[in-house]
């Protein structure tokens, strides 16, 4: 099979394609961008497409491929923001209170008052810390972890709702 040859066999595979991109994304717009990433990298993969192979499922792999790909990008993508930041850039002028300055230092006088068995974990997982980093410093199970961070949030519920 010429490439020329190759290439009009890919493009006349251009509906089944875009039909099954859709079934990966439910997105019309990522579909036809996930139909497109395929068969470029089909097209530049030429040279490792055997002849008298199912092309339909060879394409398939790649576009299955591509997507995973991308999906595990997406979940390994730290995203930081930080609101003073994102004002500077914008342009945007600081829209702090003095109200909010005395709700966090209440909110932070709330969570100081909570008991050290609840407040501890809490204050680690709002930190950041997972929960089997908070269980090894801890010493304590996983189960005892999470049901100290629900209470810790239970009580400071009940506590800025009687504030």
């Amino acid at each position: 099979m010429t490439t020329f040859e190759f290439q009009n066999q890919i493009v006349n595979l251009n509906d089944f394609i875009q039909h099954f991109a859709m079934k990966f994304t439910r997105d019309s717009d990522k579909a036809k961008d996930l139909a497109q990433e395929t068969m470029l990298k089909a097209f530049s993969n030429y040279d490792k497409f055997r002849t008298n192979t199912n092309l339909k499922g060879w394409l398939r792999v790649i576009m299955r491929n591509i997507f995973i790909n991308g999906y595990r990008k997406k979940i390994n993508t730290v995203i930081k923001y930080n609101s003073d930041d994102f004002n500077v850039q914008q342009g945007q002028a600081d829209n702090y209170s003095p109200d909010h300055k005395m709700m966090k230092d209440e909110i932070q006088g709330f969570i100081n008052s909570l008991n050290d068995e609840v407040r501890i974990p809490f204050e680690m997982h709002c930190a950041g810390f997972k929960y089997q980093e908070i269980m090894d410093s801890m010493n304590l199970p996983i189960g005892t972890i999470k049901s100290r961070i629900f209470q810790a949030r239970k009580l400071l519920a009940q506590k800025i709702n009687h504030a």
